[in-house]
């Protein structure tokens, strides 16, 4: 959250280097047992729904929603799970289920219905929304716990919701973007302990065009990886 956020690659050369160089600072080594190949999304992905649960202090005991099962969702319903919570997947696609409980779901509602959204009304200490899209706002916070909170890493468009539910409530809505250095580390060396990866697909260097077509599509599932394959 610095004041001047130097990012590695985003916005400059060098997406498809096959080497990186930095300070030592700032390189995180990786714990032993984390397949390098899968390292690479935890990285982003994954320390971005890590991060809120160090930040808010998430407890074994919360009962914790996740908002989408994508490339970020899958990697916060392993967390969430192996982290000691009940853990309920929100997903519009009924299809989902069985793979959002084989991740670590406890529960699976369907956000396409109104009624399964208000039986779990009052129920959650925290709802992490992975989602970009425009969410119906009022369900969502009334089916937070007092003093509960809706947490986005998802970049959604708009946030419309009554202050009464807010207030009466005591409840909070609240964004955070990737982690500090020292979170990542936590991070991985949590993954690695607890067998923690992300769903990749893997393709060459040399199909790289291929891979960028295949994510455009919004078929990919859930991360693609390039590996150097040019000599």
């Amino acid at each position: 959250m610095c004041s001047s956020l130097q990012q590695t690659i985003v916005g400059r050369h060098g997406a498809f280097a096959t080497h990186v160089r930095c300070h030592w600072v700032w390189a995180t080594p990786l714990p032993e047992g984390l397949d390098p190949a899968k390292a690479g999304p935890l990285y982003c992905g994954g320390i971005t729904v890590f991060n809120p649960l160090v930040q808010f202090d998430v407890k074994p005991t919360d009962r914790v929603a996740v908002v989408g099962i994508g490339g970020l969702g899958h990697m916060a319903l392993q967390f969430l799970n192996k982290w000691g919570c009940h853990v309920t997947a929100f997903t519009t696609s009924d299809n989902k289920a069985a793979e959002a409980k084989s991740l670590g779901a406890h529960a699976v509602v369907n956000t396409r219905s109104e009624a399964d959204l208000k039986k779990v009304a009052y129920s959650f200490n925290l709802i992490l929304s992975t989602v970009t899209a425009n969410l119906d706002m009022n369900l969502y916070v009334g089916a937070l716990a007092p003093r509960g909170r809706f947490h986005t890493v998802g970049v959604i468009p708009e946030i419309n919701t009554s202050a009464f539910q807010l207030i009466m409530g005591q409840r909070e809505i609240s964004g955070s973007p990737s982690g500090s250095p020292i979170t990542v580390a936590t991070m991985l060396d949590f993954a690695a302990r607890h067998g923690i990866a992300p769903i990749t697909e893997e393709y060459p260097m040399s199909q790289a065009n291929e891979a960028l077509a295949h994510l455009q599509s919004g078929k990919a599932r859930y991360r693609i990886v390039l590996k150097n394959d040019l000599k």
